[in-house]
């Protein structure tokens, strides 16, 4: 039974959500384009969301890419860059912790204040709070592999979860018995990305596929425009029609 479990969460499971990532997002492009945003709450609290929102970002793109690029790269690659997996292994823990810790610092201020902001809290959906909430889960799970990662510093643990990755993403059988003896708590954190990809299309976190290059580089943020005063005076009684 638990070898069928694992088979399904890390063999199948994996194309059921990145089916539903890509099938979900071209479908609400095409259909529901107007709730294509992330639904900026700045004027409610600025300041609070300015602070949280640059160490939240900066930390979970660090995170993202280096997700990407440790779990994609083929491990011949590093062999012939002269990188040891044990080195690998190391920087992994260094530079995810560091990005993890800035995260972790921006979403408790972002959630604080969805949470205990009642004019935010009221125009807040389920869905904004849903997924909120699930990736400060991911990040605390993500936080708590580098406390096993740690007793495990020749990098073959992460060697296992660079062939999973590599093998789901190019369609090769068997990349679930890659995983089959990791710890729990790798588990989770697999699974629990997984189901972030699955519920992706449907939060507004589809609105990091259409962020133009530009955005990186904007002068501000919400422009947002005083009501102009009539300059020859309020009480002017308007024509009748």
């Amino acid at each position: 039974m638990a070898n069928y479990l694992n088979q399904f969460l890390f063999g199948f499971y994996p194309y059921i959500c990145l089916a539903v990532l890509a099938i979900g997002s071209i479908l609400r492009f095409e259909h529901g384009q107007y709730s294509w945003r992330s639904g900026s709450s700045q004027l409610l609290r600025r300041k609070q969301l300015v602070m949280g929102s640059i160490l939240f970002h900066v930390g979970i793109l660090i995170i993202f890419f280096g997700h990407l690029v440790g779990l994609l790269t083929p491990i011949w690659v590093f062999d012939a860059l002269g990188i040891s997996h044990g080195a690998k292994q190391i920087l992994a823990i260094v530079v995810g912790g560091f990005a993890g810790v800035m995260c972790f610092f921006g979403a408790v201020l972002l959630i604080h204040r969805r949470l205990f902001d009642a004019r935010i809290r009221a125009t807040s959906s389920f869905g904004d709070t849903t997924i909120l909430l699930l990736l400060f889960a991911q990040l605390l799970l993500g936080l708590s592999t580098i406390f096993v990662s740690m007793q495990h510093l020749d990098g073959h643990e992460m060697v296992k979860f660079m062939s999973w990755a590599q093998r789901i993403f190019t369609f090769r059988g068997g990349a679930a018995d890659f995983v089959a003896d990791a710890h729990p708590i790798f588990k989770a954190h697999l699974f629990l990305g997984l189901t972030i990809f699955l519920v992706f299309p449907f939060t507004r976190l589809v609105h990091m596929l259409s962020a133009p290059i530009w955005y990186l580089n904007r002068r501000g943020y919400q422009l947002v425009r005083t009501k102009r005063r009539n300059p020859i005076g309020d009480n002017i009684t308007p024509p009748a029609e």
